[in-house]
């Protein structure tokens, strides 16, 4: 496998399009350059269940992100039902406490077992790349903001989750806490001259896989691109050089 294949296996495409038919044409747009399609809670609530299998008969591997967040029994039932639909990949947020977590990670297994197909990494959501320390202020968490990504990715990674979701900002702090195969997706993500937008921990897509990230995803930056297939490409290669000098 070339860096580049790596890199493709690593590039998650965030397609945050509305409208299903608009998003499926955006995703063939990028069949043959990108590995994975990230789902979220917009598109799925409009697409549900057959825009992923859709997306999964385009060849594609699905990131369903709706970041479950419930009483155990309700995120081990989803967690449940999203591994049946034969994602890859899954959210629930860390702050849901140990039972839950638990939960999450045995109904997944569950699911994808009585659907035969392979198991979904469970990644716990710690802190969202939209919050920072002001933001954590307000809903009560005294801690900084590294702390408690820290201590939330030690609870996932104890509960049996198979990964986190955290901002690059924080992968100096996270890899050498974490060992693998426990993974680390890492949104946020911005090329080199790209808009922040709404995020406020960012870095670039090279920094990020030298920093020991095991997934990215990436928007807006290919999305509004005017040709998604080469703004993907050029984030990919700057991956795979990433790689190579890690």
């Amino acid at each position: 496998m070339t860096s580049l294949d790596r890199a493709r296996d690593r590039l998650v495409f965030a397609l945050d399009i509305a409208d299903p038919e608009e998003a499926l044409a955006c995703a063939r747009s990028l069949s043959g350059t990108l590995t994975w399609m990230k789902v979220a809670t917009t598109l799925f609530t409009r697409g549900g269940a057959p825009l992923v299998s859709q997306l999964r008969q385009m060849g594609f591997s699905v990131f369903l992100d709706l970041k479950f967040h419930d009483i155990p029994d309700q995120v081990q039932g989803a967690c449940r039902a999203a591994a049946g639909l034969g994602v890859g990949l899954m959210t629930v947020h860390a702050s849901g406490g140990r039972a839950m977590l638990e939960g999450a990670a045995f109904g997944a297994a569950q699911g994808a077992r009585d659907a035969g197909c392979p198991a979904p990494r469970v990644l716990a959501v710690t802190v969202l790349t939209s919050l920072d320390g002001s933001d954590l202020a307000d809903i009560g968490v005294e801690r900084a903001v590294e702390d408690q990504v820290l201590a939330l990715a030690r609870l996932a990674q104890d509960s049996g989750c198979g990964g986190i979701v955290a901002s690059p900002r924080e992968l100096s702090l996270l890899r050498p806490a974490l060992a693998r195969p426990f993974g680390i997706l890492t949104p946020g993500i911005r090329p080199l001259g790209a808009a922040v937008g709404d995020q406020k921990r960012v870095t670039t897509p090279g920094d990020a896989i030298r920093g020991g990230a095991d997934w990215l995803v990436v928007g807006r930056p290919i999305r509004k691109a005017p040709d998604r297939a080469a703004a993907a490409t050029a984030i990919l290669e700057e991956m795979a050089e990433a790689e190579a000098d890690a």
